[in-house]
């Protein structure tokens, strides 16, 4: 593997320790000044710090069923992995690495949570628009999501995903053979 390579993997995963540990310390924290006490509002009817145990996943969809979670993030985990390790150390791909720094710290994330106490604290909630109570993990996942869309939509072209293929296309050398 070529050094920038190597360079930009390392980046990553130093990215994603320092996100998950961010992730962690928010929900500790989260527990430790909300669990069994009063709300704390920051901005009044808009935003508020309040505990919840999410043992469900969006808007409480599928409750309680903590094994399809921790399958479902491992096989995101694993495609994750696989487009890490092909994604071209090209300049044009750092804001992909982002995305799925992103993507991968918001999932491990959850997941610890689902494993060590088989739920997720979720301490954000924002009044204005009654939206679900959410926490760090998921604004990670959110935001990467909504960078993934723009890009796709206006910043990286269909020939950009060439390298996910499984099949690679011979090359051919400046000389005429092929490599």
């Amino acid at each position: 593997m070529k050094k920038r390579k190597m360079i930009l993997l390392a980046i990553d995963f130093l990215a994603m320790v320092f996100l998950i540990w961010f992730d962690q310390f928010t929900k500790n924290t989260a527990v430790l000044y909300l669990k069994g006490k009063p709300d704390i509002p920051l901005l009044k009817d808009v935003l508020v710090l309040q505990y919840l145990e999410n043992r469900g996943a969006a808007f409480g969809m599928l409750q309680n069923q903590k094994l399809f979670f921790l399958f479902t993030e491992t096989v995101i985990l694993l495609v994750i992995g696989f487009v890490m390790l092909r994604l071209p150390a090209d300049k044009k791909y750092n804001l992909m690495h982002g995305m799925i720094v992103l993507v991968a710290s918001g999932a491990v994330g959850n997941m610890i949570d689902r494993v060590v106490q088989d739920y997720v604290v979720d301490f954000i909630y924002f009044v204005l628009i009654d939206f679900p109570i959410f926490n760090v993990a998921d604004i990670y996942v959110t935001c990467a999501s909504a960078m993934f869309v723009f890009a796709v939509l206006f910043y990286y072209k269909e020939e950009d995903f060439a390298f996910l293929s499984v099949k690679r296309k011979e090359q051919k050398t400046p000389g005429g053979g092929k490599e």
